[in-house]
């Protein structure tokens, strides 16, 4: 298998075939292109010359080399062309049996060196292997949508997979400008093992009506930075193919997270598999657009007004980071804003925090020094919640601790005015226990702000049962006037974000626990394979384990679902003190300042 794997065949020439096929021959290898049908085999020359032009047209190859490229490339729609190939590459549909008899029949027409690759995502690369008179050069090759963009590559063992083979495509990824990450076989390896589990808890959660599509979606990419939405990216996946990983998945590990939600399996059965089909959660222009169009479930402008309460002043409780960021929002926006705290020095500091937060962006040319003056003379620091008795809207940004938190709250039902509206910014917290303590649940709602409050766009409104008709009105109009995203949720743990955040990040940890891939080669995959800007150890070590481990078990508490169970890795490091970048160690370690 010491060869350098000049000639390759690609076998199935759909969206990931010829995306395959593009950055082989752009890296100078000879492709032989299999497909059955002539008219894929067409469709592929045709985006491939496509494709290539549109790179000389942004500099990114030159004349010579598209055309040297193209000349490269040549289709065929029998597996005898792959004869002369030193390695193939099948991304036929995902079935058992199609991948098998692609297999057997390579046997008969490839050299005994040659090795065979699989791009499966959810199917055994063993069971595949077995297939095969040589399962020591079968392997998985698991390229990510589209190729040439992505720079993820998983290279798959089995336990028959003979290491030169390994070596050879490793070796091969990395000159066309890929990260191998080397896995073990099991379905979903790590990217997509990650990813779909959290795709199948979004579509429970849209299935369950806790939220509406378009905020599900908005909630994910502003609230945690990811490039699309949980329900608009299993539309361009494909929900039937979701769905195929997923029960894969299932059969393997049987836990009920992987358990494919059933609005995965309506919407298949009905056709309605994305982007592909022009319609899935959301409804398309055509099929294969990528134009939202609205439909019957796309809310209306006037459903989203009503009438709320007259806001002014704002009080903010807190003297950490989240309240100086809540209290600087507030201020910039025009409204008058009391910060208390715990006594005048906190609340002094408190102030000063986001003095110096104006002042940075005021050096960054973000803001200009008359607005830094004026934002700063509508905020004033007070020693205690007795400040807030005229205020129309109360924000609590304490220790997101219950009984703390009641306390709070009891006070300042007895401080604030008739009428005003009374939030929390809890994470994780009942916000029904909370509205409790006081005599007016009906004037409480959550506000969960996302740190740092100035910089990101994203606000989870969170109402009870309980929550009157205008407040809810009242705190969607101010925070657009604040000017971040309100999204609705309803009273239960982790509301959007981190009901599907912190499963994915435990998940990631269990990874680890079970010695199937290291912490770099994870935070590699989501970052290169699902453009997530940070790596699940990275952000875990920068929420703080003790405070992922906190989520972890009310989530665990409230859904009563095994999967949920915090990671043991988890609470071993929490208890050994191992918090993150704030104590210097956590799944890494850190310098300290």
């Amino acid at each position: 298998m010491d060869t350098p794997l000049s000639t390759i065949a690609v076998v199935g020439l759909g969206t990931m075939g010829t995306g395959i096929a593009e950055v082989l021959a752009l890296a100078g290898r000879e492709v032989i292109g299999i497909d059955i049908s002539e008219a894929a085999a067409r469709q592929a020359v045709a985006s491939l010359e496509a494709s290539t032009a549109r790179a000389v047209g942004r500099g990114r190859i030159t004349e010579q080399e598209r055309a040297d490229a193209l000349a490269r490339f040549r289709t065929h729609d029998t597996l005898q062309a792959a004869a002369e190939a030193e390695l193939v590459i099948e991304v036929v549909p995902e079935t058992y049996e199609i991948k098998q008899q692609v297999f057997r029949e390579l046997d008969a027409v490839v050299s005994p060196t040659a090795i065979l690759a699989t791009g499966t995502n959810a199917l055994s690369v063993t069971r595949l292997a077995a297939e095969s008179l040589h399962p020591e050069r079968v392997l998985g090759l698991h390229f990510f949508n589209p190729a040439p963009a992505m720079k993820l590559v998983e290279v798959v063992s089995s336990v028959l997979t003979a290491p030169p083979a390994v070596e050879a495509v490793t070796k091969l990824a990395r000159e066309l400008g890929k990260e191998p990450v080397a896995v073990g076989d099991r379905p979903g390896f790590v990217a997509d093992g990650l990813l779909f589990g959290y795709l199948n808890q979004a579509a429970a959660m849209y299935e369950a009506n806790y939220a509406s599509r378009e905020d599900i979606d908005a909630a994910m990419k502003l609230g945690c930075g990811l490039p699309m939405g949980p329900l608009a990216l299993l539309d361009l996946i494909g929900i039937d193919t979701a769905r195929t990983v997923l029960e894969a998945m299932y059969a393997e590990s049987r836990d009920r997270l992987h358990a494919p939600a059933p609005v995965l399996g309506q919407l298949s059965s009905a056709g309605l598999t994305g982007r592909k089909a022009g319609r899935g959660f959301y409804t398309y222009e055509a099929p294969g657009s990528q134009t939202v169009v609205p439909d019957a479930l796309t809310p209306s402008a006037e459903a989203a007004t009503g009438t709320g309460r007259e806001i002014a002043s704002v009080g903010v409780a807190g003297s950490g980071t989240m309240a100086s960021g809540i209290a600087e929002v507030f201020a910039k926006a025009g409204y008058t804003v009391v910060l208390a705290a715990r006594g005048q020095e906190k609340a002094d500091l408190a102030k000063s925090r986001i003095a110096k937060s104006l002042e940075r962006s005021v050096s960054k040319g973000r803001l200009t020094a008359e607005a830094r003056d004026e934002t700063l003379a509508r905020i004033t620091a007070a020693g205690s919640l007795d400040a807030f008795a005229e205020v129309d809207l109360a924000v609590e940004a304490v220790a997101e601790d219950l009984e703390i938190k009641q306390q709070l709250f009891a006070t300042l039902d007895k401080v604030c005015r008739p009428g005003a509206v009374l939030a929390t910014t809890t994470s994780s917290l009942p916000v029904i226990a909370i509205a409790r303590a006081t005599g007016r649940p009906e004037d409480v709602i959550g506000m969960h702000f996302f740190n740092p409050a100035p910089a990101m766009k994203l606000v989870e409104v969170v109402r009870t049962v309980l929550t009157a008709d205008d407040v809810h009105a009242t705190v969607r109009a101010v925070c657009t006037k604040i000017r971040k995203h309100p999204v609705d949720c309803g009273d239960r743990a982790g509301f959007i974000v981190n009901a599907l955040l912190f499963p994915y990040l435990n998940n990631a940890i269990k990874m680890v626990d079970e010695h199937y891939a290291t912490l770099d080669d994870i935070d590699a995959a989501m970052k290169l394979g699902g453009g997530y800007p940070m790596g699940p150890f990275e952000l875990l070590d920068v929420v703080g384990l003790d405070v992922s481990l906190a989520i972890e078990k009310v989530l665990h508490k409230e859904f009563r679902d095994p999967g949920l169970a915090p990671a043991p890795l988890l609470e071993h490091l929490v208890a050994a003190g191992c918090l993150g970048r704030k104590t210097g160690r956590g799944f890494r370690e850190y310098a300290r300042r």
